[in-house]
């Protein structure tokens, strides 16, 4: 039934159902709250791609890149009887070498020069030139070979850098020879401008005087740049590397 101009009430012609009471519009805090709704789920939408491109994309370019360059090193390495002045005189803007880190589970990592973010972007770990340059082991010298990686996205090499423990092993491989270290002290969080921590004699590691000590750095803590996460190795000896490149015991 539908209601008259003169409030009486009759069937619907067509379908003999009452008529549908008249609509009502929703007020302004409604329609106000509808499109706050819809710009939030929006927003959440458009922060989880950046959060699955930072964190994972990123890693996946970065890793194809760093694979890439990878190869290059060992095909170089292959078809080099001797690099003059030894393995240090390769080209260091294209990788000096590997690091394995049997507790951080991500296989080898490329190591270039520098510590920048167009460099460390690329999915490698990065030896530091400044503010305090980096002491390479193939040179021989006493000093401190000091690495900075990402610890998530663009290929987060050092993610998993507090799994380490005193004594455990970091190996750093050359086209001729294994470094072996041993880590002896971690610091879980310093500030970021604490530069004496990659100083040649890392005193705030508790040595006091010259060695062959490895250092990596970190963001800390995870997804964040706040802080910095530090570990330190020292050097308990160095292996040749035969024609078979036969891992040390450490990698086995």
């Amino acid at each position: 039934m539908a209601a008259t101009t003169d409030g009486t009430q009759h069937e619907d012609q067509r379908t003999g159902a009452p008529a549908p009471p008249p609509g009502r519009r929703p007020g302004p805090v409604a329609l106000a709250v509808s499109l706050l709704g819809e710009l939030l789920i929006t927003a959440g939408l458009v922060l989880g791609l950046f959060v699955v491109y930072s964190l994972w994309w990123t890693n996946v370019l970065a890793d194809r890149k760093a694979d890439r360059e990878a190869d290059k090193v060992r095909d170089t390495w292959s078809h080099q009887e001797t690099a003059p002045g030894g393995p240090g005189a390769l080209d260091t803007k294209k990788g000096i070498g590997f690091l394995h880190v049997p507790a951080m589970r991500n296989g080898e990592v490329l190591v270039e020069k520098g510590t920048s973010e167009g460099v460390l972007n690329n999915g490698v770990a990065g030896y530091y030139t400044d503010p305090v340059k980096a002491t390479l082991p193939t040179s021989g010298k006493t000093g401190n070979f000091t690495l900075a990686a990402h610890r998530d996205g663009h290929g987060a090499k050092f993610h998993n850098i507090d799994k380490l423990r005193d004594g455990d092993p970091i190996v750093f491989e050359t086209k001729d020879k294994w470094y072996v270290y041993k880590v002896y002290s971690i610091l879980p969080e310093t500030s970021k401008y604490n530069v004496q921590v990659l100083t040649p004699v890392p005193a705030e590691s508790g040595r006091k005087k010259a060695g062959h000590y490895i250092t990596l750095t970190t963001c800390t803590p995870v997804f964040t740049s706040r802080y910095r996460y530090v570990v330190w190795g020292e050097l308990v000896r160095v292996d040749p590397v035969d024609s078979k490149r036969t891992v040390p015991r450490e990698l086995r």
